[in-house]
């Protein structure tokens, strides 16, 4: 985590985080239902900026979540996309010509 966070926004990032790390590999996640999981109804968003907080040596597959229509949300540059993209492929998930991941097929329903 950054040193930019406070006591609270860590340990919510840390709900986020542990909800993060059970999503299989092969599946995916939408920001939303992560949300959801770790008790953070309609806080989607946070979901986003914690996944951006993440300090590089932690193991949380955060390539994993993507956004409720099922593709890599968009981030200022590319490189980052496309990264997420190749990870999630060498897991055998499948994007569709518009690059988008059928969630009814791939989406991780405990």
């Amino acid at each position: 985590m950054t040193g930019k966070q406070d006591r609270s926004e860590g340990s919510v990032y840390d709900r986020i985080y542990a909800v993060v790390t059970q999503v299989p590999r092969g599946q995916v996640s939408t920001y939303g239902d992560v949300a959801r999981r770790a008790g953070l109804e309609g806080r989607a968003r946070q979901v986003g900026y914690a996944l951006h907080a993440l300090d590089e040596g932690r193991d949380v597959p955060w390539q994993r979540i993507v956004n409720a229509s099922g593709q890599i949300s968009r981030r200022g540059e590319p490189e980052p996309a496309r990264l997420q993209r190749n990870l999630l492929e060498a897991e055998g998930i499948v994007f569709d010509a518009h690059g988008v991941i059928d969630l009814g097929r791939f989406a991780w329903r405990p």
